[in-house]
């Protein structure tokens, strides 16, 4: 039997070859991504910044600055179909935040012991949910999605302008005072309805609470 020639690999199936294919596409990959990191094309953007760029560029806008005391006149929530005039609510002598009269179902209550729209701190809106007579001013409070605006006219002719930032239900007996009607740093709004199971006796069982800031003054 004739004995088996030996072939030579090619030099492309060497172990060598593959060590230095290696190390080279090592050079070249470390290469690429310090010149994308360094800045040039999007490549070189900070995912936060492509995300601002794409959002619209620059820094976020600076909030509004607060506005001087006005009592309001009128409020508005387009989304859920509401514009309705303002009434002064006091506390009632069981230090209590009264509401707006039952036969005037459309108009919204300003407490005006506290922050009037635009005013720093945390102003206070309540309205009926319904009455005797059939749905109240803040009968769909509970769907108003976040991020909506809320608009309130103010006697000096100026708009305050919120944004939704959350709705809660609290039962009312366990309402959280202090996270509702606490002071802010910044303008705040709590609109504030009935929710939850209704009965004759005892009234609504929870609250509604819109929870919203303010983003702009016009």
């Amino acid at each position: 039997m004739a004995p088996r020639r030996y072939r030579r690999r090619p030099w492309y199936r060497t172990r060598a070859y593959r060590l230095v294919r290696t190390a080279l596409l090592t050079v070249v990959l470390v290469t690429v991504v310090s010149r994308c990191g360094a800045g040039g094309g999007a490549a070189g953007h900070r995912p936060d910044a492509v995300a601002a760029a794409r959002a619209g560029g620059g820094d976020p806008a600076p909030p509004p600055r607060p506005l001087p005391r006005s009592r309001p006149t009128s409020f508005r929530v387009r989304s859920l179909g509401i514009d309705a005039p303002v009434t002064p609510l006091r506390l009632d002598r069981n230090r209590r935040l009264e509401t707006p009269p039952v036969d005037t179902p459309k108009l919204v209550g300003w407490y005006q012991g506290g922050p009037t729209p635009g005013e720093a701190g945390t102003a206070i809106a309540v309205g009926h949910r319904d009455t005797r007579t059939g749905p109240a001013v803040f009968a769909g409070l509970a769907q108003v999605p976040p991020g909506r605006p809320i608009e309130v006219g103010r006697a000096d002719g100026r708009t305050a302008v919120y944004s939704v930032d959350r709705v809660e239900v609290y039962d009312k007996a366990g309402f959280p005072d202090k996270e509702v009607y606490g002071p802010t740093g910044r303008p705040e709004l709590r609109v504030i309805t009935c929710g939850g199971l209704f009965s004759r006796r005892t009234g609504y069982t929870s609250n509604v609470v819109v929870y919203a800031h303010l983003t702009a003054t016009r």
